[in-house]
Order: C-alpha cells, then sequence, then structure tokens
C-alpha cells in the first residue's frame, strides 16, 4: 500500500502563487505515474498535471498549462506543484494521486473518462480570492 499525504493549500489572491507538496510512503517501488487531481465547488474531478516516474514526462491540462508546473523527487518522495498566475477559477480541493501504470496510460485513461488512480491523498484546499 501507498500513502499520500498533501500539504501547502490556502487563500491566496489573484495573481498570486503556491506550491503544493505530495509526499509518499508505503509501498514506493509499485508507484509510477504521480498526478494532481482537483475538485471545485458543483464541479466534477479535474486533471490538472502528471509527472512519470523514470525520466520525469509531464503532463499539463490546457487549464493550467503555462501557469502550473509539477516536478517530482524520487530520492525524497515527494512531488510538488508550483502554480502561478492563480485566478478564481483555480478554487478547487487539489489532490495527490498515484498508479503503478505510466503517466502515458493515465492520460490516456483520463481523456476517456476515467479518473481512477490506484492511491489517493485526502486532499488541500486551495481558495484564490481578493
Amino acid at each position: 500500500q501507498v500513502q499520500l499525504v498533501e500539504s501547502g493549500g490556502g487563500l491566496v489572491q489573484p495573481g498570486g502563487s503556491l506550491a503544493l507538496s505530495c509526499v509518499a510512503s508505503g509501498s514506493i517501488s509499485s508507484l509510477n505515474a504521480l498526478a494532481w487531481f482537483r475538485q471545485g465547488p458543483g464541479q466534477a474531478r479535474e486533471f490538472v498535471s502528471g509527472v512519470s516516474g523514470p525520466g520525469g514526462g509531464t503532463y499539463y491540462s490546457d487549464s493550467v498549462k503555462g501557469r502550473f508546473t509539477i516536478s517530482r523527487n524520487n530520492a525524497k518522495n515527494t512531488m510538488t506543484l508550483q502554480m502561478n498566475a492563480l485566478n478564481p477559477e483555480d478554487t478547487a480541493v487539489y489532490s495527490c494521486a498515484g498508479d503503478s501504470q505510466p503517466l502515458y496510460a493515465i492520460v490516456a485513461r483520463v481523456k476517456g473518462g476515467d479518473h481512477r488512480m490506484e492511491y489517493w491523498g485526502k486532499g488541500t484546499l486551495v481558495t484564490v480570492s481578493s
């Protein structure tokens, strides 16, 4: 089993920045892709970004491309989502997720409407408001 714990959420003004972190523990060797999902008030869950294990390839949704940067430190079992130029539409609970499948498989799955991941964190709230 893998445990994922997010941190770094909070209140930020429009145009501001925030960094989210996710720490993985447990059976780390089974992890391949790591990803961030978010769910805003009254909205469906959205796949935000993902990063692969080997090689560190990344993927971003169109809604965050150019503003968010995902990174992964395999030595420390951590993943970070640097969020810049935040706007109120970014307000959501952000959840860290992990899977034994590679990133390209996760992306294909998500694009097909399937957001299932093997492991989930509890989420951290990000509120963008003045």
